[in-house]
């Protein structure tokens, strides 16, 4: 493999941290990897469904000098579209005001998506660069969720530079309210049948 080489993986993978990959020995796990065509750069049908899915997701942003910054942004699902195989968008929503997000962004582009489903156990990172998208109220008006209860300030582009699913391990099994809410409902009402039908057929049996 050339020196000079490059991979979509080095968006993350710097020679700093190739450096502590081969001083702790799993650079040549990776390498290989990288051989094998390294990170997607490209949002496959599977990662377009499983973003259309969340409803929470993590923005990390840093500022010109290097101060990093995570900010939690959620909504029903569908509030992160798709819009090409590049680029995702979503309305940044009316919150504390801080706007720590819009300021490191406008000097410096470079971002990075997580998003975890715990109930399926998977976790999906994805690098890039970010834009606010202020004053285009009909743009923003196509990326605000319908009937959501929410005012949109901004929209925010996130153009993908390459991206990676996790394993499982060590991600806790969590359930949203609303589905264990769902599942319980639909339990209580077969117990509410299979009663109904018990007591039928003991009436038939007492005849």
């Amino acid at each position: 493999m050339s020196a000079t080489q490059s991979f979509s993986s080095d968006v993350v993978f710097t020679p700093s941290v190739k450096a502590a990959q081969a001083r702790k020995g799993s650079r040549a796990a990776y390498a290989r990897l990288e051989e094998k065509g390294s990170f997607e750069t490209r949002i496959t049908p599977d990662l377009a469904a499983f973003i259309g899915a969340q409803i929470s997701v993590f923005l990390a942003t840093a500022s010109r000098d290097g101060q990093p910054y995570i900010q939690h942004r959620g909504g029903p699902a569908g509030f992160l579209r798709v819009l090409d195989d590049k680029t995702i968008g979503f309305a940044d929503f009316a919150g504390n005001r801080q706007y720590v997000t819009l300021g490191n962004l406008a000097e410096n582009p470079k971002a990075q998506l997580f998003l975890i489903d715990y109930a399926q156990r998977r976790r999906v990172k994805i690098w890039g660069e970010a834009r606010v998208v202020e004053n285009d109220p009909a743009g923003l008006a196509r990326l605000m969720p319908e009937g959501y209860r929410a005012r949109g300030e901004q929209a925010i582009l996130f153009t993908v530079s390459a991206w990676d699913a996790n394993c499982p391990q060590h991600i806790p099994q969590r359930f949203e309210a609303a589905d264990v809410a769902a599942a319980l409902g639909e339990r209580d009402r077969r117990i509410t049948e299979l009663e109904v039908e018990l007591k039928e057929l003991r009436a038939k049996i007492a005849q």
